[in-house]
């Protein structure tokens, strides 16, 4: 009979098993999934002379709630839920108190607690309960789903499963074949040591679960058949969709956010590390991938798969692959900058600027205390401006553009990869999503509202929805704080602004020599680490923000909650990041004016200039000390940092609110379901995927300012991976296994910022660098086609006669020496009749800068497009397999109706044969009976329980 699924056989085994805490006290039905909750009992006084008080509600010595192992029918949920009400009407002399506000909210929670494991018990779970035989504490109801429940949620959920049949995986021939061969060979040392399918070209078919054609599948046991993810998946969508009898309680979820029950999760494999041989999925995870000693080895992404699901598998399957890709860029990368470094010494420009012959007497930088100053003194500038500002930067661009649309392009084929080895192929979304608590009960309060909540209109009610007009309110928050914190992004970037003017003004000041000479190096730097900790505080607000703005505009489902949730925090910590670089590459030193007609701020403060160099090395720095400071600070110790601290801030708060009582029922060890509840609940993907599209971001969109970008996101990436498996097999509860067929919304993202990087890198190079003045200078006006004289080409003249009235420089040792200053820009000299006005350079400049512009970004869009052309999203060879699964499906199931054809004629020719001989009649059905039992060892196990209706 299909539904004894107790073999015999196993009880050893399942002995053994109970002991990690894994089952039931039976030793042999599995726990699925556990849900948690603090209980506290209230008193009730006895007359005197009775004795002393005791609980209200009797403790018995163990509740267990048993779904009748024979299937038909149901045990009552606890003896405890009328139990209250039997010992106040059997003690008679007792005094009943009125209970406190506490006490009766506690009341409600056990009632609606009783009640939701009732309708469990109705859905076909079976439970088992600790006793509560404590004043207050901690309690937890274990579920398990039988074999009848499972196959009929597998059914519903159209769950696929391997079936009996196995094809072969045809593989590529020839150049390919080989090269395969030999990079297995050569990466076997960096492979992780779990077991694998025994053989990798063959493929089980998978077809979704249905109970009628249960001959299909290859079921040896039926307590394995179901994986433990598969089994906590179908436990999570019964508790989601189970309601408790009128309390309105729509589910778990609504259960959790009203505090009736403190979690609900399932267990993880067993411990992680010890002594034991007893080795689980969770350990060889923790062995093969979640330490830091595994660093070089790939990931077990089936693995991580088969135990996370398939939405975690594919974050770390995209995690490793964009690692991966940053190996060839860091080695690009740190070509590129190892060029500027060779050419440091033959750049004619930085040459010029180091010469002191040529003495080019610059303007002040500031009114009154800054004097006249050598343009060689800025020679160190210069020199490493040189290491970012050179020809090979432009290709390293390109090179970027091109890799991030590879990167995109590789991923769509890895992903259909996975797709088609995972079954994901033809994953429908879920029909009707379950709606979010939060919505549920907005919609409850509409409804309460308008009056409606009548038995006439019920079925009215089930399709009422929240209007538009119902989220206005939210959507007008949204509106408005969105643009506030936006904002206060830039009012914290112009912030910063004013310090560095004011700063760099007050340090002019000083006397000492040493200070007036690096006011540039110390106003930087100051500027670059208070902007990284405006940044790092503002992030963590705006997550928060983001949040709650998402939650008061009451998405229907949890789908619609995450993608807008991802949209807004992505939307502003994406200004939050890159503001201050979006100032230094492209706003510092365009509104400066010219001397003798600065432009000021706040009266007395003149707006900041670029250094002689140029802003490009400015704009590396701020780049390097953001992107590092963000990596090393949120993305690592804050990692760690954060829930360790949570955890010790839960557990002295367990330990503070629990009464110090002795626990009868308490066995050797923690259990793992302890063990769990200690660890922190898992709180989605969104964190980890939305800190490394901002690294996505700061090594594509600057790339042109800051080639090493790559190799410091490979390094932290290297890291990172580890750091997140420890952080999912060691330090966070079992998430639920979601199934998706890709990376949703974030592709999206990824690709939009893919697109933006060539627009930023266009301007990055035309507008901030000094590319286009070099190649203008060097083909349209100098006199031998090389670079001497750039530098002298670039500075205009300023008379300094012309200088305002008390912005001179005080006490200049050679003021009256001096009868022109130099100062950077395209303008016409004093002697011209159209003196300090754009000079036509400058037009030209200008007009070569937006040509390149357009140039390079229809030229990198174009080869971005060839490259998606060429590359085709489905592999060839996965697209084949596609055809052939779908034929060997067909094939498949032909023959098994045909054999089950077959099976139906010689029965019915049987019965025939009987009603001709009516004295053997008896015989013979007794003969087709034991004949077709041995068709079903042959595999067709659904007609043994169906006999009778055929």
């Amino acid at each position: 009979i299909i539904n004894n699924y107790l073999d015999g056989m196993q009880e050893g085994a399942a002995d053994k098993a109970s002991s990690s805490g894994m089952h039931f006290r039976d030793s042999k039905r599995k726990v699925d999934y556990v849900l948690a909750y603090h209980y506290r009992k209230h008193i009730t006084r006895h007359p005197p002379g009775t004795g002393s008080p005791e609980p209200m509600r009797g403790s018995a010595s163990l509740a267990l709630v048993l779904n009748g192992a024979s299937g038909k029918g149901h045990a009552e949920p606890t003896q405890r839920q009328d139990g209250g009400q039997r010992v106040l009407q059997e003690h008679p002399g007792e005094e009943v108190i009125e209970l406190s506000p506490l006490d009766a909210l506690e009341e409600k929670k056990r009632l609606q607690r009783e009640e939701y494991e009732h309708s469990l018990v109705e859905a076909g779970l079976e439970i088992e309960k600790d006793p509560e035989n404590k004043s207050q504490g901690l309690s937890f109801v274990r579920i398990h789903a039988p074999w009848q429940v499972l196959s009929r949620e597998a059914e519903l959920l159209k769950i696929k499963m391997p079936t009996k049949k196995m094809y072969e995986i045809t593989e590529e021939g020839g150049i390919l074949k080989t090269l395969n061969e030999i990079w297995c060979k050569l990466t076997e040392p960096l492979q992780p040591q779990v077991p694998q399918q025994q053989n990798t070209n063959m493929k089980n078919l998978s077809y979704p679960f249905s109970r009628e054609k249960i001959y299909l599948y290859n079921i040896k046991d039926k307590d394995t058949f179901f994986d433990n993810a598969t089994r906590s998946r179908i436990v999570r969508e019964i508790l989601k969709r189970t309601s408790a009898k009128a309390r309105n309680s729509m589910g778990i979820g609504t259960l959790i956010a009203n505090n009736v029950y403190d979690a609900a999760y399932p267990l993880h494999d067993g411990e992680y590390e010890g002594q034991n041989d007893d080795m689980n999925e969770r350990k060889m995870l923790y062995r093969e991938w979640a330490r830091y000693g595994v660093f070089y080895k790939f990931q077990p992404i089936d693995l991580i798969r088969k135990y996370f699901g398939e939405k975690i598998g594919l974050y770390f399957a995209w995690l490793g692959l964009y690692t991966e890709f940053l190996i060839p860029s860091s080695v690009v990368g740190i070509i590129v900058f190892l060029y500027g470094c060779i050419t440091i010494e033959s750049d004619i420009p930085s040459k010029e600027m180091c010469d002191q012959r040529n003495a080019f007497t610059m303007c002040p930088l500031c009114d009154k205390f800054c004097d006249y100053w050598n343009l060689s003194s800025a020679c160190a500038t210069a020199r490493a401006s040189h290491l970012f500002d050179n020809p090979a930067t432009v290709f390293f661009s390109i090179f970027m553009a091109l890799w991030a649309t590879m990167f995109l392009e590789q991923w769509k084929r890895l992903q259909m990869r996975l797709g088609y080895f995972w079954d994901l192929t033809g994953l429908e979304e879920e029909e009707e999503e379950h709606p979010r608590p939060e919505y549920e009960t907005k919609l409850l309060q509409k409804k309460l509202k308008n009056k409606n909540v009548t038995t006439e209109n019920s079925n009215k009610d089930e399709k009422e929805k929240l209007t538009w007009s119902d989220r206005i309110p939210g959507y007008a928050a949204n509106f408005g704080l969105i643009l506030f914190m936006i904002m206060l992004t830039f009012s914290a970037v112009f912030g910063v602004i004013v310090y560095r003017i004011t700063t760099a003004a007050a340090l002019s000041f000083s006397t000492n020599e040493t200070t007036k000479s690096n006011v540039r190096v110390t106003v930087t730097a100051t500027a670059v680490i208070i902007n990284l900790v405006v940044i790092l505080i503002l992030d963590e607000i705006y997550g928060a923000v983001a949040k709650w703005l998402t939650e008061i505009e009451v998405p229907k489902t949890e789908k619609t909650f995450e993608e807008r949730l991802i949209l807004k925090a992505f939307l502003l910590k994406f200004v939050n990041s890159y503001a201050p670089i979006f100032y230094v590459a492209f706003f510092k030193g365009r509104f400066v004016g010219r001397p003798g007609h600065y432009v000021y701020v706040f009266e007395g403060y003149r707006m900041e200039e670029c250094a002689p160099g140029g802003c490009l090395m400015e704009l590396c720095i701020q780049l390097s000390i953001i992107m590092l400071g963000k990596q090393l600070i949120q993305n690592n110790l804050f990692e760690i940092g954060i829930p360790k601290l949570k955890k010790l801030f839960r557990k002295l708060k367990d330990e503070r609110t629990e009464p110090k009582e002795m626990n009868t029922n308490q066995s050797k060890g923690p259990q793992q379901w302890d063990l769990d509840y200690s660890l922190e609940p898992f709180t989605g993907l969104t964190p980890e995927y939305m800190e490394m599209i901002i690294q996505f971001g700061f090594v594509t969109l600057f790339v042109a300012s800051f080639p090493l970008a790559p190799l410091f996101a490979l390094l932290n990436n290297i890291i990172e991976v580890r750091l997140d498996a420890k952080k999912f097999v060691t330090e966070l509860r079992r998430p639920d296994t979601v199934r998706a067929k890709d990376i949703g919304i974030w592709y999206n993202i990824l690709s939009g910022i893919g697109k933006l990087s060539v627009i930023i890198n266009a301007f990055v190079i035309a507008v901030t660098s000094d590319f286009i003045p070099r190649l203008m200078y060097q083909y349209a006006y100098s006199q031998n086609g090389t670079m001497h004289g750039f530098i002298n080409h670039t500075l205009s003249y300023f008379n300094v006669s012309h200088l305002k009235a008390g912005t001179q420089p005080e006490n200049s040792p050679f003021a009256q020496d001096v009868l022109f200053c130099r100062f950077k820009d395209y303008r016409e000299p004093p002697w011209s009749q159209n003196q300090y006005e754009f000079s036509k350079q400058y037009w030209a400049v200008l007009s070569a800068r937006l040509a390149f512009v357009i140039l390079f970004q229809n030229l990198v869009m174009f080869l971005s497009v060839l490259v998606d052309w060429m590359i085709p999203d489905i592999p060839k060879d996965i697209s084949e397999q596609m055809k052939k699964e779908k034929s060997v499906l067909v094939d498949f199931f032909l023959k098994e109706e045909h054999e089950k054809l077959k099976l139906i004629e010689s029965f019915i020719s049987r019965e025939k044969e009987k009603d001709k001989n009516g004295t053997k009649g008896e015989r013979i059905r007794a003969a087709s009976f034991s004949q077709f039992n041995q068709s079903q060892k042959g595999g067709f196990a659904s007609f043994s329980s169906k006999h009778t209706e055929v």
